[in-house]
């Protein structure tokens, strides 16, 4: 997973050894995930790849809800997690997708998650090495899932999320074995393969996504949280609730046998000799607004908490 035109494609092409996800520079990503599935020895990979998860500079919700659907019934052993080398920095977006696959996933698929930088071929501006832009551009990466994850320190340094540098174009330099290199010499793709093996039988627990995940029973804890506050907030000091009160009050004047006020063209146009009124329409419009706005809510979380109708 990750934003779009990082290289996630490429890399899955890269992985199996050949062209199996279509990838070019000027077509948008595909809109649905695509598994492939290679066996050999009696082993079978399936590598899942993923429509990038920012549209127009947002996090793309509805992508997130592609992939949690697409996964429904399977397991994540390896999460990779995949971003590019040659951008100098990490803004708030960054963070923010972040979030967005911690709410959708849990904080610990980041347990089961490699950082795979593409476009490792890349020279640094001149004061910097290889090595120093590399560790710099990762660091502050798993910074930001840090921030993003929910994780504590030491439940994140536990975690060690490793990091593993891609290069996925055909110009990419070869070694003396043929292996696609990178500039410090090494040989990347059984790099990445032997860390994704590393992850996948590390002693952390795989993600298996199910039902209950699919319908939202896992989303964002802090739903919970607001419960007490909602349930305080709908009692007076007195232990009234002043919801159904509320609800009550606003039948009976509803219902009373005074004749209700019709708001017409005419007394908009001014047309009436009362003109303060004039001035009263747009806060009467507004407070209708508000206030309906605001039981409304108070009606639904209060049905929610109870279980049952007022």
């Amino acid at each position: 997973m990750g934003k779009g035109g990082v290289g996630k494609s490429s890399t899955v092409n890269s992985l199996i050894g050949e062209q199996v996800v279509r990838v070019s520079p000027f077509q948008a990503e595909g809109l649905r995930p695509v598994m492939v599935s290679r066996t050999m020895g009696g082993f079978t990979i399936n590598i899942i790849d993923t429509p990038g998860l920012v549209e127009a500079g947002y996090v793309n919700h509805q992508a997130l809800e592609l992939i949690k659907g697409f996964l429904v019934n399977r397991t994540i052993d390896v999460l990779l997690y995949v971003d590019r080398l040659d951008v100098y920095r990490v803004d708030e977006l960054d963070k923010q997708v972040v979030q967005a696959i911690t709410q959708t996933f849990g904080k610990e698929i980041w347990c089961k998650t490699l950082l795979v930088l593409t476009h490792a071929q890349f020279s640094p501006p001149d004061d910097l090495s290889y090595e120093t832009f590399s560790s710099k551009r990762s660091d502050s990466l798993l910074k930001t899932i840090r921030a993003g994850s929910k994780m504590g320190k030491q439940q994140f340094e536990d975690s060690a999320i490793e990091v593993v540098y891609a290069e996925n174009s055909g110009r990419c330099s070869k070694n003396d074995k043929e292996e696609k290199a990178l500039p410090n010499g090494e040989a990347w793709i059984p790099n990445l393969v032997k860390a994704i093996t590393d992850v996948a039988t590390n002693q952390k627990k795989a993600i298996h996504v199910d039902k209950k995940m699919v319908d939202g029973s896992y989303s964002d804890d802090k739903g919970k949280k607001l419960i007490p506050l909602i349930i305080a907030a709908q009692a007076l000091p007195n232990g009234e609730a002043w919801i159904p009160n509320l609800v009550k009050a606003i039948t009976d004047v509803a219902t009373n046998q005074k004749k209700a006020i019709h708001v017409d063209k005419k007394m908009v146009d001014g047309s009436y000799s009362d003109d303060k009124g004039k001035k009263l329409i747009p806060l009467i419009i507004a407070a209708q607004y508000f206030v309906v706005k605001m039981i409304q809510g108070a009606i639904r979380n209060d049905v929610k908490i109870s279980g049952k109708p007022l």
